[in-house]
This record gives C-alpha cells, structure tokens and sequence, in this order.
C-alpha cells in the first residue's frame, strides 16, 4: 500500500504569494498548470490550493499566512525557494513562459548531464526551472561519475 495519497505525488512544494489568486491565473497562462482546487479562509485569502501539470503538483497560498511564509517581493527579491519541472518540450514551454510573461534568466541549454534546462522568474520573482532529458547516456554517466 502506497502512503501517498490518490492524485498527489510523494512531494508537492508550497509556494506563497502575496496575491496567489493572480499567481494562480498567472501559472496557468505562463507554465500550463491547471488549478484543481482552491480553498479559501475566511477572510478571503488562499489558504490552500492544489496545481498541476502532468505528474507535478504544486500548492499556492498567501504569503504570510504560515509563520515566515514569504514571496520573493516581501524580501528583497531574494529567493525563498527554487524549483525544477520536468516537461515535454523545454523548448515550446519557454517560448510558453515568455509569452506569458515570464522572465528568462537563462535560455535553453543542453546540460552535460543529459537534461535540457530553462530558468525564469514567476509574477512574483519565484525561480522555476524546467527540464527535459534529452541525453538518457549522458545522465548515466555523470550518475556513475558521482555515485561511482
């Protein structure tokens, strides 16, 4: 028996924004993550809400909401937090992201352990991450290289 419940993955980051309703929309143009719920609290905030895109599920809400919840904006634009997603064609999502406002931080490039990689910033200066492995004998070697 599994412990990870239906419909979720054995990892699921929770990334806070100070207008999540707007990150939400946002996503969804930007990277293609379609929203499958989202609670509200009482006083009209996010407290939780799920995305997903293919097999990766994400949750948003307020930022501030969880002691020390941040958005890159309440701290200078420094990172709070960083991720990588795995998606089809890095190539086409890029070109997705940037149409949807995102702001490229590092073009596609074929990595010397096999994943081709994008780097953005989200609405809110959130660092993501997409890949692609493009290079299964490339990612096996640096594999052995670190692992032995």
């Amino acid at each position: 028996m599994s412990i990870v419940p239906k419909d979720w993955t054995p990892t699921a980051s929770a990334i806070f924004y100070d207008d999540p309703r707007a990150a939400i929309d946002w996503l969804g143009k930007a990277f293609g993550f379609e929203a499958r719920i989202v609670v509200d609290g009482p006083n009209g905030e996010v407290v939780h809400s799920e995305l997903v895109l293919a097999d990766a599920l994400i949750q948003v809400a307020t930022a501030g909401r969880m002691p020390g919840s941040k958005s890159p904006k309440d701290v200078g634009g420094g990172y709070t937090q960083s991720l990588y997603v795995f998606v089809a064609d890095v190539d086409a999502h890029c070109e997705q992201a940037r149409a949807g406002g995102a702001e490229i931080i590092q073009e596609p490039v074929t990595q010397h352990y096999g994943d081709r990689v994008y780097g953005c910033l989200d609405c809110e200066g959130h660092p993501w991450y997409f890949g692609q492995r493009v290079d299964d004998a490339a990612w096996e070697a640096a594999n052995k290289e670190v692992n032995g």
